[in-house]
Formats: structure tokens, sequence, C-alpha cells
């Protein structure tokens, strides 16, 4: 498990935001991956993606990595944020801005008003 955990260590620190889902972001594999993937593509973020059906040392070290039972799982700035309904409701409330702009990630603020609005 190491190898994975070194792995998985190593891309949530080179990277600004990763996603760890079922699927990529071009094509989702499940809901919940297909919903965080979505906000993220809307809202403009940079991220990488990292499908954790192409290995099963990743979509099992990346549980144990954050000690979180569940895939998407969120990194920005090689800190875990959350899963699906974590991701949603802080898009929801606009702490996900927050937690961007106080990152220095990159997105846009018109997309992130309109799907607030949308879900108003």
């Amino acid at each position: 498990m190491t190898d994975a955990n070194t792995q998985i260590k190593e891309t949530v620190t080179a990277n600004d935001v990763v996603l760890f889902m079922k699927g990529t972001k071009e094509m989702p594999q499940c809901g919940f991956s297909s919903k965080v993937a979505g906000v993220l593509n809307y809202m403009g973020v940079g991220y990488q993606d990292v499908n954790v059906l192409a290995d099963d040392g990743i979509r099992q070290g990346i549980k144990d990595y954050s000690d979180w039972p569940t895939i998407p799982q969120l990194y920005v700035k090689g800190e875990f944020v959350g899963g699906c309904d974590i991701i949603t409701e802080m898009t929801l409330s606009g702490e996900l801005d927050t937690l961007f702009d106080d990152k220095g990630v990159s997105y846009n603020k018109e997309a992130a008003d309109k799907i607030r609005e949308a879900n108003a």
C-alpha cells in the first residue's frame, strides 16, 4: 500500500486541485463523481482528475489516505476538502468560492453565481 500512498501524496502536492473520482472529468462513471466534476468544469477550475477505477491500489489507498470512505474526494492545495455532499453544500453556500480565493485557485465567479441562482 506504500506505493499507492506515495503516488497519492505526490499527486495531491504536485497539483493545486485534484479530484479522485470514478471515471474521468470528460467521462465520469458515477453520479456523485459526475456532479463534482460538473461543478468544477462549469466553474472553469483547472484540476487533475484521477480515475480510481483504473487502479485498485489507488481506489482503496485514497480512502485510507484521507480516512474518508467514499469517492469522489476533492483536494485543494494538498488538503482534503470533502466528497460530493460537502462540495455541493460548499458550492451553494459560497464556501467553495472562498476556499478557492483563499488558496489562490482561479475559477469563474460568474459561473459559481449561476449555479447558486439555479439552485436558489
